[in-house]
């Protein structure tokens, strides 16, 4: 029996997470075989070398493809962007597989799916539909969505704007988020063992801090928003702060280099981590007190925890927001009101029993109904002909 070869792209700490059960179930399943191709932030020494995590988990990286550059530039990204195109070209036409899966919005995933259509093989995507107006996100986001063939979006409104995109209904699933199968499946860590890992003492309120550029901005100033982030901070000194690096975006750097000098400043109360792995960042969620920064992560799987979320700034604007969610603005003042208000026992006990509208069966389901689907579509020449399904009553005529 000839197995179906599914060639996976993974960039960054993020998205596999998002993607660790459904690389588990394709890899599993004898009628299929994972082809892990990992690039971006995995492979550098200076965002954590988190390649050796997911060889660490058991999967064996089929590709590896080194696009980034030691910049954090717009020029860099557009430079990643074209080594991209280039690596992800001549892979894809040495493999040749079945389907390319990718997910999100990240800018290493548009000339992965330019390849894939420019060599014939139907493209499924992940977490599509969804915006994010303070980010060049929403660009690559959409643009892969009209690249590709199979759509699975993380709800029932994320679905309706892919067919509002004019994609064919029976080409997009609603499963929910398969980053939070790991409610359901993966092994929780105590307290105990988390204060260990972090060292630092949980006996007082804590947050976990993430915060990325704003790059649909392009005159933003790269320390600004972080810094008015930090002053908020400073004027909470009883709380103790757990960062996590910002991505390889335009301007991730600078932000990073302002993080490492606010914690060698407040070295008892404050660690910064290159990358805390799925497992310790679920654990944070889980055992903290709140989560502050811009992070989709708090939009997506703090719901889950009923954590407080303090979202700063534009960069989710757009995207849907849970109870948990306290926007803010990007200023001292405004994050410090948010964080004040995170932190009340009353907002806590209001969320208490909230659901997340990104868990859409809530059972752990969602990466075993998403390999299924990839696994039975179909593939013949009706999966690569795309047409353009039209909203009732705007159909073109010639």
């Amino acid at each position: 029996m000839n197995r179906r070869r599914l060639w996976v792209l993974t960039s960054t700490r993020a998205d596999y997470g998002l993607l660790y059960w459904l690389l588990r179930e394709i890899d599993d399943d004898p009628a299929l075989e994972l082809m892990l191709a990992v690039t971006g932030s995995h492979l550098s020494a200076e965002f954590g070398e988190t390649i050796r995590d997911i060889e660490r988990d058991g999967f064996r990286v089929h590709r590896r493809m080194e696009i980034l550059l030691s910049s954090d530039t717009r020029i860099a990204m557009t430079k990643a962007m074209g080594l991209a195109l280039l690596s992800c070209g001549e892979a894809l036409a040495e493999d040749r597989p079945d389907m390319v899966v990718l997910l999100g919005d990240r800018f290493e995933i548009v000339p992965v799916a330019l390849a894939a259509v420019t060599h014939g093989i139907p493209v499924a995507h992940l977490h599509g539909g969804e915006t994010s107006r303070g980010a060049l996100d929403d660009y690559f986001r959409h643009a892969v969505t009209k690249l590709a063939n199979l759509h699975f979006p993380a709800t029932e409104t994320y679905r309706r704007r892919i067919l509002q995109m004019g994609e064919s209904p029976e080409r997009v699933y609603n499963y929910g988020a398969p980053g939070l199968d790991h409610l359901h499946r993966s092994e929780q860590v105590s307290r105990e063992a988390l204060a260990e890992a972090l060292s630092l003492p949980l006996d007082r309120p804590t947050a976990i801090v993430t915060y990325h550029p704003v790059t649909v901005d392009a005159e933003e100033a790269s320390a600004s928003p972080v810094c008015e982030l930090l002053a908020a901070l400073d004027a909470r000194p009883e709380l103790q702060v757990v960062f996590s690096k910002a991505n390889a975006d335009a301007r991730g750097r600078s932000i990073n280099a302002v993080l490492a000098q606010w914690c060698e400043a407040n070295p008892q109360r404050s660690r910064l981590f290159d990358n805390l792995g799925q497992r310790l960042y679920h654990a944070c969620l889980r055992h903290l007190d709140l989560m502050i920064g811009n992070s989709s992560s708090g939009l997506v799987e703090a719901p889950s925890f009923r954590l407080p979320v303090v979202n700063v700034g534009s960069r989710q604007e757009g995207r849907l927001f849970a109870d948990n969610v306290i926007p803010v603005m990007d200023t001292a003042t405004a994050i410090t009101q948010g964080i004040d208000q995170a932190l009340d026992p009353g907002f806590r006990a209001r969320i208490a029993m909230m659901t997340n509208p990104y868990d859409h069966f809530g059972d752990g389901s969602a990466s075993r109904r998403i390999k299924d689907v990839l696994k039975q579509v179909p593939l013949d020449s009706a999966l690569m002909k795309k047409g353009f399904v039209d909203m009732p009553g705007t159909a073109a005529h010639d």
